[in-house]
C-alpha cells in the first residue's frame, strides 16, 4: 500500500509539473514574458540542472531588458560548470545592450575554450548559429578541425557558406565531401536541391552549380561525377542532358541499366514523352533482361497511344498483339495485357474484347497488385459501358484489398467520379471532401477541384440541373467522345450564359480544343474566362495554359511570357504557380536554370 501511494504522489507531482512547463511554454508564446519568467523560474528551482529552463530564464531576463539578472545567472552557470556555451551567452547579453567589444570579447573566449578542449565546438557552434552569428559559428567549426584533424564539420561549414552568401565556397565544399564521403552523399545533394528551388531567384547559385560539375567532370574521369552532373539535370528536369551523362555512365560500367530506366520515368512523369521514348529506344537496344524489355515495350506503346491519331490505331493495334505474341500471356505481360484491353475499349470501341482480355488476365496467378492493376481497368471499362454498378464493385474491391494504399485512394477517387458522373452529386462529394487529403498531391489536386466544382454550383443552382449537364459534358469526356462533348459544353454556355457554371465550362472546353490541336479555339475559351471571370476561380488556369499554348505549341514566346507574369504576380497560391515562375525566368532570358 505504501508503495502505491508513492507511485500516486509521484504520478500527480509529474502531471503538475508537466502543466507548469505548458503554461511557461504558453506564456512565452504569447510574448508575456513577466509571467513566463517566474514560470521558468520556479521550473529551474525544481530541476536546477535543466539548461532549458536555464536559457529560457535568460531570454525572459532579456526580453524585458533586465541584463543584470541575465548577465548574473550566466556567470553563475558558467562559474559552475565551465562551459563555452555560457561564455556564448554572456557576449550575447553585451550585444543586446550593444556593448560590442565586451560581446567580441566573450565570444573569442569561447572560441579559445574549443582549443583547449575541440569536443567543446558541439554547444559552442550550436549555440552561435541559433544567435545567427554565423562568422563565429564557421570559426568555431573551422578552429575545431585545425585543432583536432580527425573532426569533420565540412557539411556545416558548407551550409554555413552558403546562409552567408557564399555559394562558390559552399559548392566547391560540399561537392569534395561528396566525393571524399559519398555516404554523405544524399544529405548533401538535398541540401543543394533545396538552396536551388527555393523561393527566390537561384539562377546564379544553379549556373554556378553547373559549372563547378562541369568542371569537375572535365578534370576527373571518375564517373561519380557523371552520376552527380546528371543528378542535377533531373532537379532541373533537363532529362535529355541527363540521358547523356547517364550513356557515358554506361558505356564505362554497363553492369545495371536501373539509373537510365528510373530517368524514363522521371522524364515520362514530367511529360517529356520524347526524351523518354529516346530512353525507352536505348534501353531495348541494351538488354536482354525480360522484364525490362516488357516493361519498356509497355512505356513505349502507351506513349504512341497518347499522341498517336485515328489513322494510327491499325498499326498500334497490331503491333500489341506481335508484342504479346512475342512475350506471351502471363503474369509478367500483365502490363502489356492491360495497355492492350484499354485501347481496345477506349480507342477502338470493342469494350467487349477489352473487358475478354482482363478477365483472362485474373484468371492468372497475379499478386495483390497486380489484381488490382487489372481491376481498375475493368471497372474503366464498366464505366464506360456506363455499367455504373458494376464498377463501383471493383472500386471498392481495390479500396477494400489494398487500404490506406496510393492504388486505393486512387479507387476512391474513381468511385466518386462514376458517383459524380451518374448525378450522385451528395456522395461523390463526401468522397472527394475526404481525398482533399489525401498524400499523392496529384489525387489531392483532382478530388479538391470536384470538390469546389460541385459545392460553387450547389450553392448557385440548388436544382443542380446546369452541374447535371456539365457532368454529361465530363463523362463524354471519359468516353472519349470529344465532338459530343464539345456540343454538350457549348449547350450549356447557350443556356445558363452568365451563371456560375460558365468559366469551368469555359474552361473544359478550352481543354477539349487543346487535345485536338485547335489552339485557336482553345485560346479563346481561356480568353474568355480573363475578361470575363478575373474574380473566380478559374482565371490562374487560363493564363497558364494560354501561355503553354503560345510557348510551347505556337512557338510565341512574347505573348507567353505578360501570361506567366500574370500567374506569378497575381496567383501565388496556384498549384501552376512554381511551373509559371521557371518558365518566366526562362522567356526572360535568365540561363542556367
Amino acid at each position: 500500500m505504501k508503495n502505491i501511494l508513492m507511485y500516486i504522489v509521484l504520478l500527480c507531482s509529474g502531471f503538475a509539473f508537466g502543466q507548469n512547463e505548458q503554461l511557461a511554454q504558453y506564456y512565452y508564446d504569447k510574448g508575456d514574458f513577466d509571467k513566463a519568467k517566474i514560470s521558468y523560474e520556479e521550473l529551474l528551482r525544481a530541476a536546477p540542472s535543466n539548461t532549458q529552463y536555464f536559457l529560457r530564464t535568460v531570454d525572459c531576463y532579456q526580453q524585458l531588458q533586465q541584463f543584470a539578472n541575465a548577465e548574473k545567472a550566466i556567470q553563475e552557470r558558467y562559474n559552475r560548470y565551465k562551459q563555452g556555451v555560457f561564455l556564448v551567452e554572456l557576449g550575447y547579453n553585451f550585444q543586446l545592450q550593444k556593448n560590442d567589444s565586451k560581446a567580441k570579447n566573450y565570444y573569442e573566449q569561447a572560441i579559445e575554450k574549443i582549443k583547449v578542449n575541440p569536443n567543446d565546438v558541439y554547444g559552442i557552434a550550436s549555440s552561435f548559429e541559433k544567435k545567427v552569428l554565423l562568422e563565429y559559428a564557421l570559426k568555431a567549426y573551422q578552429t575545431a578541425m585545425q585543432v583536432q584533424p580527425n573532426f569533420n564539420f565540412n557539411f556545416q561549414i558548407g551550409m554555413l557558406y552558403g546562409q552567408l552568401g557564399k555559394t562558390d565556397l559552399m559548392i566547391d565544399l560540399l561537392l569534395t565531401e561528396s566525393f571524399t564521403n559519398p555516404q554523405n552523399t544524399n544529405l548533401i545533394q538535398t541540401q543543394l536541391s533545396r538552396f536551388m528551388n527555393g523561393e527566390t531567384d537561384n539562377t546564379a547559385f544553379k549556373d554556378a552549380m553547373r559549372k563547378a560539375l562541369i568542371l569537375r567532370t572535365q578534370k576527373d574521369q571518375d564517373v561519380f561525377w557523371n552520376h552527380y552532373l546528371s543528378w542535377f539535370y533531373v532537379q532541373q528536369k533537363e532529362f535529355g542532358k541527363a540521358f547523356i551523362q547517364e550513356k557515358a555512365i554506361y558505356k564505362r560500367e554497363p553492369e545495371s541499366l536501373m539509373s537510365i530506366v528510373n530517368l524514363s520515368q522521371f522524364a515520362m512523369n514530367e511529360g517529356d514523352n520524347d526524351t523518354a521514348e529516346e530512353i525507352l529506344n536505348f534501353i531495348l537496344q541494351n538488354t536482354k533482361d525480360l522484364g525490362l524489355l516488357i516493361q519498356s515495350n509497355a512505356y513505349l506503346m502507351q506513349i504512341k497511344i497518347d499522341k498517336a491519331q485515328e489513322k494510327d490505331y491499325p498499326a498500334i493495334d497490331q503491333e500489341l498483339k506481335q508484342l504479346l505474341a512475342t512475350y506471351e500471356i502471363s503474369p509478367f505481360t500483365l502490363s502489356l495485357q492491360i495497355i492492350q484491353a484499354h485501347f481496345l475499349a477506349f480507342n477502338l470501341k470493342k469494350t467487349e474484347e477489352g473487358k475478354a482480355i482482363i478477365k483472362k488476365a485474373l484468371e492468372l496467378n497475379l499478386n495483390e497488385y497486380q489484381k488490382a492493376d487489372a481491376k481498375m481497368e475493368l471497372a474503366d471499362i464498366l464505366l464506360l459501358e456506363e455499367k455504373y454498378n458494376q464498377a463501383l464493385i471493383y472500386y471498392s474491391q481495390i479500396q477494400l484489398d489494398l487500404k490506406n494504399d496510393v492504388m486505393a485512394h486512387e479507387a476512391s477517387l474513381k468511385a466518386a467520379k462514376t458517383s459524380y458522373y451518374k448525378g450522385d452529386f451528395e456522395w461523390a462529394n463526401k468522397q472527394f471532401k475526404e481525398l482533399k487529403a489525401a498524400n499523392t498531391q496529384l489525387i489531392a489536386n483532382d478530388a479538391l477541384e470536384y470538390f469546389l466544382l460541385i459545392n460553387d454550383n450547389t450553392a448557385a443552382d440548388s436544382t443542380q440541373v446546369a452541374l447535371k449537364a456539365f457532368a454529361k459534358g465530363d463523362f463524354l469526356i471519359y468516353q472519349n467522345k470529344k465532338q459530343e462533348a464539345i456540343a454538350q459544353f457549348q449547350n450549356i454556355l447557350k443556356t445558363y450564359k452568365g451563371q456560375e457554371i460558365e468559366a469551368v465550362t469555359l474552361l473544359r472546353l478550352g481543354k477539349v480544343y487543346e487535345s485536338q490541336k485547335d489552339f485557336a479555339s482553345a485560346l479563346s475559351q481561356y480568353q474568355q474566362i480573363i475578361d470575363n471571370h478575373s474574380d473566380g476561380i478559374y482565371v490562374d488556369e487560363a493564363l497558364f495554359f494560354s501561355a503553354e499554348i503560345y510557348n510551347d505549341e505556337l512557338k510565341d514566346p512574347e505573348k507567353a511570357k505578360p501570361l506567366y507574369e500574370k500567374v506569378i504576380f497575381n496567383h501565388q497560391d496556384s498549384i501552376y504557380f512554381v511551373d509559371a515562375r521557371k518558365k518566366y525566368r526562362e522567356l526572360r532570358g535568365d540561363r542556367n536554370l
